[in-house]
């Protein structure tokens, strides 16, 4: 018999604290929960953001809200770096 292998935790379904460690907007339907691939990347805070938008695009609030908004955290991210590459010239 095979198994499925799912990297998210289902919560068990009393569990109060299932919203906050694993909300449904970010795990419905997946098999590996965004938090996941953000901790194994080891990525910084503007991409972390990024990729949060755009996990739950569309399945928490308005899509173009959300994917705007990992616009916004990737464009500050390029910002800081460049900031950074001027300061080293």
């Amino acid at each position: 018999m095979t198994e499925n292998l799912y990297l998210i935790k289902l919560p068990a379904k009393d569990d109060q604290d299932a919203e906050i460690e694993s909300p449904k907007h970010y795990i419905e339907g997946r098999t590996i929960e965004p938090i996941s691939i953000v901790e194994d990347w080891n990525l910084n805070h503007h991409l972390a953001c990024a990729l949060k938008y755009i996990s739950r695009a569309g399945r928490k609030h308005d899509e173009v809200k959300d994917l705007r908004k990992a616009v916004w955290y990737l464009e500050r991210r390029i910002k800081l770096i460049e900031k950074k590459q001027h300061l080293k010239e």
